[in-house]
């Protein structure tokens, strides 16, 4: 078990509020609709996740590991919301669905197009009772073509996006990306379609329907190598990170431990090298430009190489430090939630839940010098039900233990 006693509570103050007053229904489950709706909570949006009874959202069971009987995986994308559990395929939960559909201003789904016509949460049914509703899907394909009704998760998008095969060294396996990168980059794009489609609403009063596909957020993050393939014909191989664009700009081995270093124009080549004792070889004409440069990558780098080799990591990161050198660490995950300097900002802190810790990690964005988002730790399944329906629909006691016994709630 890792301790996490370090971490601090979250920071007192004013949070962020700059959604305030924006209500949304979070219809959805695993990693990418929760975090787009995780980033709609931390700016000040109130969410409410939709849970089915008894089981809740498929990535409350992925573990191990566990904290207090909760996946971490799910304790990391759902703060800031309140769980209410509703079995909306009854004809009593759905009526309660719409209810509150009424009064929201964002419902996020991630269900295929048929789905959602299934169950009657498809943009066309919701925005009927509210025509300015933003109803965003996120989905592996979209929610149209011939492959818009197949299963999609994060590994299948990647290797889709041609991502994977880039990801690794040259004559191995291709590599999935050691994070989830297509649920957190189409769920960062269905946050960013929410926001946008309610400055329109806002200036025209019509809802919008926001249709997020992994694959095609995914295969957008593959645009700089995409793009210069289409241009130039020149089909990318992996590499193991050493087919830049950029001449120098790769890991090297100091005599301790690995660091990375990238030479992104001509006065950084210069300084690198007046950094290392050698300032002629960054006058050398024969280096002169980064095309120049790219044509020798292989003895350059050979150069390189040997003089990093005989001086410790952190002897090269303070001589580059001083020199305004791009260069850092290989940081294993321990080693960066360590880290100082995000610690000083803030970024790490521990939730209190039921006299129980919970480590999470931050928005990361700073508005007007402002980046608190914390206000609600992890729900428990369905921990705020009553609360919910109360607020939301009037409901009063009676009518939501009557929902409970018919097994709705």
């Amino acid at each position: 078990m890792t301790d996490f006693d370090h971490l601090p509570p979250p920071r007192e103050g004013a949070r962020l509020k700059l959604l305030d007053g924006v209500r949304v229904l979070d219809l959805t489950t695993s990693v990418a609709g929760p975090y787009a709706t995780l980033l709609l909570a931390d700016l000040g949006a109130t969410v409410v996740k939709i849970e089915q009874p008894g089981q809740g959202d498929d990535v409350r069971a992925w573990g191990p590991p566990f904290l207090d009987g909760e996946s971490l995986w799910f304790l990391s994308v759902n703060r800031n919301k309140h769980s209410l559990t509703l079995d909306f395929r009854k004809p009593a939960g759905l009526d309660v669905l719409k209810r509150m559909v009424a009064c929201a201003d964002v419902v996020v789904v991630n269900r295929t197009a048929s789905v959602q016509r299934k169950l009657g949460i498809d943009a066309r049914s919701l925005q009927h009772i509210n025509p300015r509703l933003i109803h965003a899907s996120i989905s592996g394909f979209g929610l149209e073509g011939e492959r818009s009704e197949l299963p999609c998760y994060d590994l299948i998008a990647e290797g889709y996006s041609g991502v994977m095969d880039l990801t690794g060294e040259a004559h191995t396996d291709p590599q999935k990306i050691g994070t989830p990168a297509a649920d957190l980059l189409s769920g960062t794009d269905a946050a960013l379609a929410v926001l946008a489609a309610l400055v329109d609403r806002n200036r025209t009063g019509e809802g919008h329907c926001v249709d997020v596909s992994m694959v095609e957020s995914m295969t957008r993050f593959m645009t700089p190598r995409i793009v210069p393939y289409l241009g130039s014909g020149e089909v990318p191989q992996r590499s193991g990170g050493r087919d830049s664009v950029i001449a120098v700009y790769q890991v090297f081995q100091a005599a301790d431990a690995p660091l990375t270093i990238g030479l992104g124009n001509d006065g950084i080549w210069a300084r690198f090298w007046a950094a290392l004792g050698e300032p002629q070889t960054g006058k050398a004409p024969c280096y002169a430009s980064n095309s120049e440069r790219r044509q020798l990558r292989g003895e350059i780098v050979e150069k390189i190489q040997a003089i990093i080799a005989t001086q410790s990591r952190d002897y090269w990161l303070d001589v580059f430090r001083e020199a305004r050198i791009p260069a850092g660490p290989i940081n294993r995950v321990d080693e960066v939630a360590a880290d100082a300097e995000l610690h000083r900002r803030g970024f790490f802190y521990a939730a209190t839940r039921d006299g129980v810790r919970i480590p999470q990690v931050g928005l990361g964005i700073h508005v007007d010098g402002n980046a608190q988002t914390y206000r609600k730790a992890p729900p428990r399944l369905g921990e705020d039900s009553d609360d919910v329906l109360r607020t939301w629909l009037d409901m009063n006691t009676d009518e939501c233990e009557r929902l409970r016994h018919d097994g709705v709630i």
